[in-house]
């Protein structure tokens, strides 16, 4: 059934307990949780990883436009 304008929506959502959900309705969820060191060898390889994939396509944009 549509609904008009400024009309009131009646139904269980109307019943919602807000009980439990922290201040404002946020919850508190991952609050004061801190996050761990930083992996700088994680990264790092990352980070080469990402320094050859490049490579590997600047190679062969160069291969693709000598051989044309």
């Amino acid at each position: 059934m549509v609904q008009a304008l400024g009309e009131k929506h009646q139904g269980k959502a109307d019943e919602h307990d807000d009980a439990g959900h922290g201040d404002g309705g946020h919850g508190d969820h991952g609050h004061g949780d801190e996050l761990g060191p930083v992996d700088v060898q994680a990264w790092g390889a990352l980070g080469l990883g990402v320094a050859a994939g490049l490579l590997i396509v600047l190679c062969l944009v160069l291969t693709t436009s000598v051989l044309k």
